[in-house]
């Protein structure tokens, strides 16, 4: 989907000052939703104000925020199709601070509709721009693929963070997306970054855990995270629930590693602003 050509449609930081950080891997299952939704309410408990953009056409992340079905007119599809103005898309959820722009099933077809519109690429980018300053941090939950949907999140973000599950396979698709985030970077939005990769379904009781850990660090060193997000049951309940982990049960190994996860994003961020 990535054309082979530089773009005049000056992509830059968002005038309401606000980082955009989108959580991308175009595996499914491993934990980028749940990263997601959780990293987001973990900066809104550090009084940061965020926005979470449901880019995904399962609508997981809206369904894990308590988001009914019924309350989803008003989403990401309608902003990215219909220009629809993006504030009028954002919903309250039950966490203060935490605001997100739904997703339903007619995003879908978005891939297929947006191939003939102009500057498909920036839709997304268009409209953050037009956002007034109200948040901090705009993370966005891409869908797993890396067609027009991720592509848009792309060009519209500042940084890129990498959920990378610890399994056999683990390094064979992120070549492909690194090289995916290059090409971006180089082509279409020069200020994109790799905020960091975070391990997931970490279980330290399985020594594949560890060999994965070890060998992801030593190809990429500290772009990944020290923090590393445990396999929990309490992670895979709190969804059904409609709350993130760190509502359901703030205590469990699984929300204090969002907790941790959040504090060590908070420091790049002020590390790359100095």
């Amino acid at each position: 989907m990535l054309d082979e050509q530089e773009y005049d449609a000056s992509v830059v930081a968002l005038a309401s000052g606000a980082r955009v950080i989108s959580v991308v891997n175009q595996k499914g299952g491993v934990g980028k939703t749940t990263t997601a939704i959780n990293l987001g309410t973990a900066l809104a408990a550090c009084d940061k104000s965020v926005l979470l953009i449901d880019l995904d056409p399962q609508g997981n992340a809206s369904t894990g925020l308590g988001i009914p079905k019924s309350a989803r007119s008003r989403d990401i599809y309608a902003v990215l199709t219909d220009d629809m103005p993006v504030d009028t898309a954002i919903t309250k959820t039950i966490i203060p601070g935490l605001d997100v722009i739904p997703s339903s099933m007619n995003l879908s077809g978005a891939e297929i509709e947006l191939v003939n519109m102009e500057q498909r690429e920036f839709r997304l980018n268009t409209a953050l721009a037009a956002m007034t300053g109200q948040y901090d941090y705009i993370l966005i939950d891409c869908p797993p693929s890396l067609g027009l949907l991720t592509l848009n999140a792309l060009v519209a973000s500042d940084a890129v963070l990498v959920p990378l599950q610890c399994e056999f396979y683990a390094l064979e698709g992120l070549s492909h997306l690194l090289n995916t985030i290059k090409r971006v970077k180089q082509h279409l939005n020069p200020r994109l970054e790799i905020q960091g990769v975070v391990l997931t379904m970490f279980d330290r009781r399985n020594n594949l855990s560890e060999a994965v850990a070890a060998d992801v660090r030593s190809h990429l060193g500290d772009k990944v995270y020290m923090t590393v997000i445990p396999r929990n049951v309490r992670i895979s309940e709190a969804p059904s629930h409609g709350k993130p982990v760190i509502v359901y049960d703030m205590r469990c190994p699984g929300a204090q590693a969002y907790i941790h996860l959040a504090s060590e994003v908070m420091k790049r961020e002020r590390s790359l602003a100095a």
